[in-house]
C-alpha cells in the first residue's frame, strides 16, 4: 500500500514524442498499357484500375485512373477539337479556371511546362495547402486533341499526411504523360 501511495505522489516525467507520420507502404512502380477504345494511349500503374467516368457530365473517353488501396483518383477528360476551332480556347480557359478555383485554400500554385519524349508540351500545376486536388495537368495539339487530368483523394486525411502518396501518384502521372500518344 505504501508503494502505491509513493507512485501517485512523484512528479511525472514528461518527454515529448518525436514528430512522426503514418507509415504508408507503397508498392514499387510498375506499369501497363491502356487498352484500345480511346483516341489516346498511355502507360498507367498496375495497381490502378481504369473506370469509366460515371458523372452526368461525362463525355466519351473520360476515365478515372483509380488506386483502390490508396483511395486516389486521377480524373482524365478528353475532347476532340477536330472541326471545332472555338472549342480549343474554351477548354484552355476551363482548365485554367478549374485550377484557379483552388486559390482560396492553396498556399501556392506552381506551374511548369514539360516536354514529353513524343514532343508534346504539358502544362502541369502543383498545388500546395489543404486543396482537394494537389496535381493537375493538360496537353493539347491545339487542332485535334485536348487531354486534361487532376488528382483527387477520396479521403478527409490532411494533405501533409498524404504527402508520400501524392508524390507516389505524381510519379505515375508523369509516366502517363511521358507515354501519352494520340491514336487518331
Amino acid at each position: 500500500m505504501l508503494a502505491l501511495a509513493a507512485g501517485c505522489t512523484s512528479t511525472p516525467d514528461f518527454t515529448p514524442k518525436p514528430k512522426g507520420y503514418n507509415r504508408i507502404d507503397l508498392p514499387p512502380h510498375a506499369y501497363q498499357q491502356l487498352g484500345p477504345g480511346h483516341p489516346y494511349r498511355f502507360e498507367y500503374s498496375r495497381y490502378a484500375k481504369i473506370l469509366r467516368d460515371s458523372s452526368y457530365l461525362a463525355q466519351p473517353h473520360w476515365i478515372n485512373v483509380y488506386y483502390p488501396s490508396l483511395q486516389a483518383n486521377v480524373q482524365v477528360t478528353y475532347a476532340s477539337l477536330t472541326g471545332k476551332p472555338q472549342l480549343y480556347s474554351k477548354l484552355l480557359e476551363d482548365a485554367r479556371k478549374l485550377t484557379s478555383k483552388h486559390e482560396i485554400k492553396a498556399t501556392a500554385i506552381d506551374e511548369n511546362v514539360l516536354k514529353t519524349p513524343h514532343g508534346m508540351r504539358v502544362s502541369v500545376f502543383e498545388l500546395q495547402g489543404e486543396v482537394p486536388s494537389q496535381f493537375q495537368f493538360y496537353t493539347t495539339d491545339s487542332t485535334k486533341h485536348f487531354f486534361r487530368g487532376a488528382l483527387y483523394f477520396r479521403t478527409a486525411t490532411a494533405n501533409d499526411s498524404l504527402a508520400p502518396v501524392i508524390e507516389y501518384v505524381k510519379q505515375d502521372i508523369v509516366r502517363m504523360l511521358n507515354t501519352l500518344q494520340f491514336t487518331q
